[in-house]
């Protein structure tokens, strides 16, 4: 009996074990994930179309899978290097890396000289100037292209280029001012370079095209506020610029006397009256 019950106990361990290397099988490891993220990078390797490439770096970008992404637009600006979108997505999918790796570029210090020297470019820099590039292309042949205006803002709103970016907004809004998104991204430009007053009418035009735009309605408080602080500012200036002037204008007023003092007749001004001729004498005979 004794050997009956661990001749089953023994099975059963058996089995339990058996079902245990089925399972990890089944589920996959490491080794799984590996094989499937270089099967993903050949087949993007492997692809001939630009805009298959392009939208395969969107979709990963969307998912938030940043490697594959760059992988994609990478491959989608290596087969057409004027692909406007690719570069600007790639830069988008590019600062997202290194912003996760927090690779923050530091300015290095010679200890010799002292002077300090330029930080490298980020690989999402790059981009963005490729972007710029390919969006001045476009419009170089189509001068009427408001989509490519609009993405050139961006581009260089993303390397902090603001003035630049005003003024492709401004175009892109000029060509399509019932573009609520185009009329948004103007104000907010507006209001990096802290032009607030500019910033309200477009912020305005983008609620009336789109009551519901919740970023326009935030911005156009921020302009507003903003333009609040500026007249603010302002106008203690003025008030105490022409509290001096009074003061000045006081203090160079000669107050009249008191009583019935008399006061001395005022002396003549040699310029104004001239001495009057002395007459001639005849010497005696």
């Amino acid at each position: 009996m004794t050997g009956l019950k661990y001749s089953m106990q023994r099975s059963l361990l058996i089995i339990g074990l058996f079902l245990l290397l089925v399972s990890a099988s089944c589920s996959g490891g490491p080794s799984d994930d590996a094989n499937q993220n270089a099967n993903g990078a050949s087949e993007i390797s492997g692809m001939n179309d630009a805009n298959l490439a392009l939208a395969e770096g969107s979709k990963f970008l969307d998912t938030g899978e940043i490697d594959q992404a760059i992988d994609a637009l990478t491959r989608a600006v290596k087969l057409d290097p004027d692909l406007a979108e690719a570069w600007f997505k790639l830069g988008i999918a590019y600062g997202l890396a290194e912003k996760r790796e927090q690779t923050l570029e530091t300015t290095e210090i010679d200890n010799n000289t002292g002077d300090a020297k330029k930080p490298a470019k980020t690989n999402s820099e790059k981009a963005f100037e490729k972007a710029v590039v390919a969006y001045k292309k476009i419009i170089g042949a189509n001068d009427n292209d408001d989509a490519a205006y609009f993405n050139l803002g961006r581009a260089y709103n993303k390397l902090n280029d603001d003035e630049d970016a005003a003024k492709a907004l401004k175009q892109a809004v000029k060509l399509r001012p019932d573009d609520t998104e185009y009329q948004t991204e103007l104000g907010a430009i507006l209001i990096k370079l802290a032009q607030y007053r500019e910033a309200i009418a477009p912020l305005k035009q983008a609620l009336e095209l789109d009551p519901e735009n919740i970023r326009a309605q935030e911005l156009l408080e921020d302009a507003e506020a903003g333009r609040s602080r500026v007249n603010y500012s302002s106008t203690p200036k003025d008030d105490k610029k022409k509290s001096d002037d009074n003061s000045n204008s006081n203090a160079n007023t000669v107050p009249p006397p008191a009583g019935n003092v008399s006061l001395p007749p005022p002396t003549p001004d040699p310029a104004s009256h001239p001495p009057k001729p002395v007459p001639s004498r005849s010497p005696k005979p």
